[in-house]
Order: C-alpha cells, then structure tokens, then sequence
C-alpha cells in the first residue's frame, strides 16, 4: 500500500522512491537533523532557524501529483514532524495513528487521531526508501524529544530550560529516590530551590526535603570544569572545528536560497518574453510576476548581507588563535554572558546522569553523589548557607573557641581578630566583627569580660562608670543608661558590651544637677529620692 510521501522523498516515474532532487531541500534537512544533534531540542532547532532567517520546506497533500513544495516560516509542529517521521530513516510505516471517537470534536475534520506506540505500529519495514539519517539515529532523536517532555514520575528530566539551577531534571533526592523538582523562593523567586515532594503522599504536611542550589551549583561548577581540564586542547580543536562546519554549511543554506530566487526570476523573464507582443493582458501579468520576483531576489539579498554582518561567521587567522585560547580556558566560557545557561546545563547532560542530594547527612552541609555518564561515582560536600549557628557547620567550632578566647581574657574585637586569622568566617560567609562576636557571646551565655574587675566608680583616665556617675548626681544607674541612650550624656566604650566611660567635668555636673532640680517633685525633693 503506497503511503504519502514527506517533502524530502519524491516517487520516481517507475514507481520506486528517491530524494527530492531539490538540493535546497535535502540541505535544509540535513541541517534539521544536524542541529537537534547539537542542540537536543526541537525548540532550539526553531529558534536556530529563525535567528538564521531559513524556511522549512512542505509539500501540502492537496490536488494533482506532483505537488509543488512550498517553504514557510520554521514552526515547532514542522520540525517535531521532521524528526518523528520514520520515513526519514528510510522505514516504510503503516498504521501509526488510530482514530479514536471519543477524541474527535464534532464538525471539525482530523480530530479523534493520537499516535500508536512503535511496538503498536501494523507494518514497519526497514531500508525501503533513500534514508538521511540511520535508524539507530533516529531512535535517539525520539528518545531526546520524549526526555524533553517533563515526567519526573517517569524519570525524564525535560529540556533544559532558561533558569540558572544547573541541575534542573537530573537532582535526585538521596534520602528516597525521587526526582527532585525546581521551586523558587524569596520575595521576586530569585533564589532557586531543589525540593522533594515524594513523601507527601504519606505526610502532606511536609517535604521529604529542600536544597537551596547557590552552594550545590558552586561545586558542581567547579567539580566539571576541573574534570575537563586534561581535555582542553582537544575541545579547543574540537570548537575550531564545529565554528568552520557551523559557517560552511549555513553559506551553503544561504546560497541555495539565493540560487532558488535567481532561477525563479530568469524563469519568469523567459515566460515574459515568449508572450505575444499583442496578448497585453498576459503580458502585463507575467511582467508583473517577474518584477515581484527581481523585489524577491533583492530582498533576499539584503537579508544575506545584514546576515553576514550579524553573525560574522567566517573565520580568519586572528579568529582561529582567539578561538583556540579561549577554548583552553574553560572557566571564561562557562561565566561567558554568550554562553546561556541552557548551554551550560546541555553541556552538564553529556557528562552527568544524576546527582543524588542529601542536606541531612552532616550539619551545615549537603552531601552530593555525582553519577557520570562515564559509569563512574564521585562523593562530595558543599557548605550550605544557614541562619542559625546551630545548622552551621563550623558552629561547635567557632563556639569552644570563642569559649577559649574569652577565657583567655580577650575582648570581642581581639576574638573576632582571632577567628579570622584562623579561617573562620560568620554563618553568612563573611569575616567576623567585634559586635558579632558580642551577639555570640549573649548567645552563649558569656559575661563581658572586665580586665579592672568590678567596675571601679573613676576609671584611671578620669572618666566615670556608670555606677560612679549614678553615686554622683544622686539617680540610678538606669538613668544614667537612659541619659547615655538619649544623648543627655556623652560617653565611650571600647566594643558593644563593654564597660561606659563617661566624662563629667564639673561644668557638666552643674547642668544635670540643674536638671534634676527642675525636673524633680517637692515630695520628691523632700524624701530625698533620686529622681530621673
């Protein structure tokens, strides 16, 4: 039974089947195929064509054979159609689509079809048409677009997409083995969180658990760039190559667009000129044919100049050394603004599988296990960001030598000195400071420490305590406190916690006594009681 043919096959005088002898077409193929090769999405394939301004070609399956092959703007259903069909392959089909009555929607023609499964499928014979890509190519292609379509359940880790968490689809969850889905939090969603739900069908109330992705994309970063260190030259080769292949076969695309509309314009000059004089009304019809097509032929042209400008993809000398130094340096093409982070995650997928995650196996830190395309394993722990010293993963640390320090007789800008020295940075990652380690101090219930003892009433410089000054004017130490808080008084002190010197020479005395007289009452003054 002779089933329609795709735009690129053309049935033969005798019957037999071959390649549309349009070598535009065939090319323009060539290039769907080769482009979802390097790019594993049929969006990206899409937007390829469009950035490069090339039409796909179709034959519409309408009135006498032979059709005639029309081109139109690159849409996913076209691509997606290229890459699902079998005869491509060269495999003669038949029974792909079943139609199901209850899907069909009344009044409208095509509806109730949805394709059978390969194993369904009536007849499938192999090697019966010319073929542009192998078989066993384009069973790879149907399994990258089904792992494109997100199925966490089924294992399929989607396309990877615009946002920044590098493992998007391939986190697994190492506590039960789900898939880990991408969430985001924060007041815009600009942090990125890898989330396990799978347990929620046994307790809704909670997530199995949840990985913020800065700390785990850090080493993930790190881990694959240092992994292909010993292969920079030959990926360096390997870029200079695919740039030349990349600029030799879009010239190739162009030309043949450019040779299509210069044919069509000395077709229709011929048909204009072998018109009887005296047939005006055909005359001027194909004089305006040609004229539309010289406008077509003009058109293209300006495209395939603003083309080339925009894309300046031929390579010059200077260009192949730019191109092999940049290749061998890895980490300036990963952080390139060029380079998407759809691009560093498709790069990520040809060398990993999965990354099993754990932020419960140790304090303060997440266990990671790399899965490599390879077969190969590899451990790994990335300190997490915290907001509690007690999730900090230095946090017993940092606490026995603060405890340490303090015993020493050390203030807090000499132990937060002290830490630093030594490598410790804050929960947050950053250096200590004399008030942070106050805080820590309070948290941990140590007492400031005073290398005099108990506050004297005079400190040796001549400055007060707050007790002295209290035992001066004549109020309670709360006052004095309050006045210091409110700017009445005007003191110093060496760190947040430490001891007050106050100054009050005897001007100063004079005007808060003056103070307190007028601020104090008669049954006040006469019962003798400070007063503030």
């Amino acid at each position: 039974m002779r089933q329609p043919l795709p735009v690129g096959l053309t049935r033969l005088a005798g019957g037999e089947v071959g390649l549309n002898p349009d070598e535009e077409v065939q090319a323009r193929l060539h290039l769907v195929f080769t482009t979802f090769a390097e790019l594993s999405s049929a969006n990206a394939v899409v937007r390829y064509l469009w950035r490069h301004h090339l039409p796909l070609p179709s034959r519409p399956l309408r009135g006498p054979s032979p059709q005639v092959t029309v081109w139109d703007e690159a849409t996913l259903d076209a691509v997606i159609g290229i890459l699902h069909n079998p005869a491509y392959a060269g495999a003669y089909v038949y029974g792909r689509t079943v139609r199901d009555p209850t899907r069909a929607k009344l009044g409208r023609r095509g509806t109730g079809v949805r394709d059978l499964p390969m194993d369904r499928w009536a007849v499938l014979l192999h090697d019966r048409y010319p073929a542009y890509i192998s078989w066993e190519t384009f069973m790879v292609n149907q399994g990258r677009l089904e792992a494109n379509q997100h199925s966490y359940a089924r294992g399929r880790p989607g396309a990877p997409g615009r946002g920044d968490a590098l493992l998007q689809g391939i986190a697994v969850c190492a506590r039960c083995g789900g898939r880990m889905q991408l969430h985001y939090s924060g007041p815009s969603g600009e942090y990125p969180v890898y989330v396990c739900s799978h347990t929620r069908s046994q307790q809704p109330e909670r997530d199995c658990q949840d990985v913020r992705t800065l700390a785990i994309d850090r080493e993930i970063e790190r881990v694959v760039l240092e992994a292909l260190t010993p292969d920079t030259l030959a990926i360096a080769l390997a870029t200079m190559s695919e740039v030349e292949r990349e600029d030799a076969a879009l010239q190739k695309q162009w030309q043949l667009r450019l040779e299509r509309a210069r044919y069509e314009v000395e077709r229709a000059r011929r048909q204009y000129e072998a018109v009887e004089p005296e047939n005006r009304l055909v005359a001027r019809n194909l004089e305006t044919q040609w004229e539309e097509k010289l406008r077509a032929v003009e058109q293209i042209e300006r495209d395939y100049e603003g083309w080339r400008r925009r894309e300046q993809l031929t390579v010059t000398a200077d260009d192949r050394e730019q191109i092999l130094a940049l290749a061998q340096d890895l980490p300036a093409i990963w952080s390139a603004p060029t380079t998407t982070a759809a691009d560093r995650k498709q790069l990520l997928r040809l060398l990993i599988d999965s990354v099993l995650l754990d932020n419960r196996r140790q304090v303060g830190q997440t266990w990671l296990q790399i899965n490599w395309r390879t077969g190969a394993t590899t451990e790994h722990w990335a300190r997490r960001s915290v907001r509690s010293y007690a999730d900090y993963a230095d946090g017993e640390q940092i606490e026995e030598r603060v405890r340490t320090l303090h015993a020493d007789g050390l203030m807090d800008a000499a132990i937060a000195t002290a830490l630093n020295t030594e490598g410790f940075r804050t929960s947050h990652g950053q250096p200590f400071r004399g008030s942070t380690v106050y805080v820590l101090r309070k948290l941990w219930e140590l007492p400031t420490w005073n290398p005099l003892g108990r506050n004297p009433t005079r400190w040796p410089d001549g400055t007060y305590s707050v007790v002295g000054a209290a035992e001066l004017l004549g109020v309670f130490p709360g006052t004095i406190s309050l006045w210091l808080r409110q700017g009445v008084l005007h003191g110093w002190q060496i760190s947040a916690g430490t001891p007050w010197h106050i100054s009050l020479p005897e001007p100063e005395v004079d005007r808060l006594r003056a103070r307190l007289t007028r601020t104090r009452s008669p049954h006040m003054r006469r019962s003798g009681r400070p007063a503030s």
